[in-house]
């Protein structure tokens, strides 16, 4: 009989758990831990920030699921990691604490054979003064709780604009280490869809603010696509939306602080800017959460298991080098815990090796880098690939582990623009692979599997998509034939 043990049930942690209770045995026990009761759908939270869906379409709870299929779930969070036990001699263990309402701080152990860190990001607002709806002066949609908030704001601004008075409204990247540019590039064409349809378009000022260097980097380097015959870049397919919706973009910036309606940032040439605002969703850094791991003597070992970030490190190439000298197979494979090959990180929780996009820094000495996004479908795959590779060594402990890189994974993309069902758009794009490999190919990616359309079929695509990956989360019948 085997232990494992998943921290987090985002979409790695929850593809995981659910594709290892399919294939081991009953013997086996698997039991997800964390801190959140319900399961979130985050890229449909750019709906719910800006009122068109309701933040009970993008939950459920995950208790009743887990129960349906077998897996022990425990509401808590994993403050410890013991990856060689205690000095009693027990195999690993985790120690958490309950957040359950009744328990709240409640100290948890639980022992495993086979450990999945899927543990998601920590929310950085703090990394900038001013940033954040807790405390803050900005929104977010990185929670479903925070999506909601968000659309009452945007509605707030209606209301202004509507009563005739000139409003503005900035979307982006609060931070010059930011990830998931992305997000803040769907959000901002979905708030200029919603100032649309509520008739006061031309009463606000729409800025979207962004560490990238430029428009359509999205923290992998942008893109080359080919269309009709002719090979176009990411940066211009970009900004043919952005001059058609007369969204002004401000790029490669890192904001400094918040105060008073007013978002101070810098840009790359190292001037300071400021910019008055009425509404602004900017996105947080990410870090990882607050682990931290142990000897079985008690001596602490957290910076041999983490990187600074607060994010695992697995089978990747840590070595310190040049932005130019960093390749495709630098990346990890297995995410396996160097020393520990029962212990894996998944999704946000994995450290990456280097940035995918060039790090600047601008003279005054500022740091502005997107950084690698490792969300959405690359994570789901991440997390199937564990679960075969635990479920292998389960059997024979000397199996090879399922390779996953993201370095030879493709990914897609498919970001709304506007909802409506004749006159939805969003913008999809695929890569292959999401690390480009200049080695292998001229442009970083296979250019036949790299593409861009925008359109109305990409909105069917990516309702299509909401409805089938939370009937697939739900563990309904055949959920294991949708695609991660």
């Amino acid at each position: 009989m085997a232990n494992v043990v998943v921290l987090g049930a985002g979409v790695s942690g929850h593809t995981a758990a659910l594709h290892l209770r399919r294939m081991l045995s009953k013997n086996d026990n698997v039991t997800v831990v964390t801190p959140n009761s319900n399961w979130n759908w985050i890229p449909s939270n750019i709906w719910v920030g800006v009122g068109t869906m309701p933040q009970s379409k993008v939950l459920f709870p995950l208790a009743p699921v887990y129960k349906k299929k077998g897996i022990d779930f425990v509401q808590a969070k994993a403050t410890e990691i013991w990856p060689n036990g205690g000095e009693g001699g027990e195999s690993g263990f985790i120690e958490a604490e309950s957040t359950l309402p009744s328990q709240a701080g409640a100290k948890v152990r639980i022992p495993y054979d086979f450990l999945i860190n899927a543990t998601g990001p920590r929310l950085r607002f703090e990394a900038t003064p001013g940033l954040g709806p807790d405390g803050g002066e900005t929104v977010s949609v990185c929670t479903a709780d925070h999506a909601t908030h968000a659309a009452k704001e945007l509605e707030a601004l209606i209301v202004q604009a509507r009563a005739g008075k000139k409003q503005v409204a900035v979307v982006g990247t609060g931070h010059g280490t930011c990830t998931c540019e992305g997000a803040a590039f769907e959000y901002v064409f979905n708030v200029d869809d919603r100032l649309r349809k509520a008739g006061v378009r031309d009463m606000v000022r729409l800025v979207f603010l962004t560490n990238e260097a430029q428009l359509g980097d999205f923290g992998v380097d942008g893109m080359t696509f080919v269309d009709r015959g002719f090979e176009t870049s990411s940066e211009l397919w970009t900004a043919s939306l952005f001059r058609e919706r007369n969204v002004e973009a401000i790029v490669g910036t890192a904001v400094e602080k918040i105060k008073d309606g007013v978002i101070t940032y810098e840009t790359l040439d190292g001037e300071k800017h400021r910019l008055s605002f009425d509404f602004a969703m900017l996105l947080p850094p990410f870090g990882g959460v607050p682990l931290k791991a142990f000897d079985s003597d008690g001596t602490e070992i957290t910076e041999r298991m983490f990187a600074p970030s607060g994010f695992m490190k697995v089978d990747a190439d840590y070595s310190p080098k040049p932005y130019e000298e960093w390749r495709a197979e630098d990346w990890p494979k297995t995410y396996e815990a160097p020393g520990f090959p029962n212990v894996f990180a998944v999704g946000i929780a994995f450290a990456p090796p280097h940035q995918i996009s060039r790090p600047r820094t601008t003279p005054n000495g500022t740091l502005i880098a997107p950084a690698p996004p490792r969300t959405g479908m690359p994570s789901g795959v991440m997390g199937k690939a564990v679960a075969e590779t635990i479920a292998k060594r389960i059997k024979d402990p000397k199996a090879a582990a399922v390779s996953a890189s993201m370095a030879n994974m493709g990914a897609a993309c498919v970001a709304s623009a506007g909802t409506g069902m004749t006159k939805g758009s969003a913008a999809a794009m695929t890569m292959m692979p999401v690390v480009p490999d200049y080695v292998k190919y001229p442009t970083g990616r296979d250019i036949k599997d790299t593409r861009g359309d925008i359109g109305l079929s990409g909105h069917w695509v990516k309702l299509m998509l909401h409805y089938l990956f939370i009937y697939k989360a739900k563990a309904k019948p055949f959920w294991f034939l949708i695609p991660e």
